[in-house]
């Protein structure tokens, strides 16, 4: 069945819809995705210029018509809380465009183009990675980096290790958050700070040196802040664990 555009919504700061529309066939041309997404997530080349295109899944008949009138899609989101992170020099991949292809009944189709972040690697490695080395400096360093976001009136609301790419520059690390789209922004109470760190490590001896960095930084306790950081983990671990096991019955229920 053909789908009918009504119209669709074009953001840029610096693109025509005409190169936007190059970029798109090349990101349909390739056959290299990047992860294992229910998006579609591709880099390509443009000019000489290596870009990442993320292609968001189409919503479901609900988020079609809410997409469409009442909210921002998630192209929308990740491009605005981009330009939003730069503003606030938090690292991220520079926002370039987005386009939502809209039908009488809504939203159906999104993209969002951002530059390549060059990184040697993401936090997934510091707790999988047993031959990385000065991992101490980098999880001091990316307190650092939390408690600047923090301060910024940033909640990540995706913050797993994925989403966080790191980059030797001589003795120190740079920080680029990606995958943006689920943000809140506001004055960030300190225990709403400290379950921000929930989704990123199953390691206690993580939290002891993010918590004591992250304590110095904002002049509170670091044994409470290390048990607090400690107690929202194993609280998201037990539902994440959990969650897993209710789809494991389910699928073995629809199996049988």
């Amino acid at each position: 069945m053909d789908i009918i555009m009504s119209r669709e919504k074009f953001v840029s700061g610096t693109l025509s819809r005409k190169r936007f529309q190059e970029i798109l066939d090349l990101f349909h041309q390739s056959t290299q995705q990047l992860g294992d997404d229910r998006n579609k997530i591709k880099v390509v080349t443009y000019q000489g210029e290596k870009l990442v295109v993320k292609s968001f899944r189409t919503p479901n008949f609900i988020n079609k018509i809410a997409y469409r009138f009442f909210r921002k899609s998630k192209a929308a989101r990740s491009y605005y809380n981009a330009q939003y992170l730069e503003q606030h020099g938090i690292g991220t991949p520079s926002p370039i465009a987005f386009l939502e292809q809209l039908t009488a009944l809504g939203l159906h189709e999104s993209y969002y183009v951002s530059a390549y972040a060059n990184h040697d690697f993401t936090y997934r490695e510091i707790i999988n990675d047993d031959q990385l080395q000065d991992k101490e400096n980098i999880l001091k360093q990316f307190s650092k980096f939390m408690y600047d976001m923090h301060e910024a009136g940033i909640y990540f609301l995706d913050h797993s290790p994925g989403n966080t790419l790191i980059k030797k520059e001589g003795e120190d690390y740079k920080f680029s958050l990606v995958d943006l789209n689920r943000m809140k922004f506001y004055d960030i109470p300190y225990e709403d700070r400290l379950k921000n760190f929930e989704r990123l490590s199953p390691k206690k001896e993580m939290y002891e040196i993010m918590g004591e960095e992250y304590a110095l930084l904002s002049k509170q306790d670091p044994q409470t802040t290390i048990e607090t950081m400690w107690k929202y983990t194993q609280q998201f671990q037990e539902a994440f664990h959990r969650k897993k096991r209710m789809k494991k019955k389910i699928k073995g229920v629809f199996k049988s």
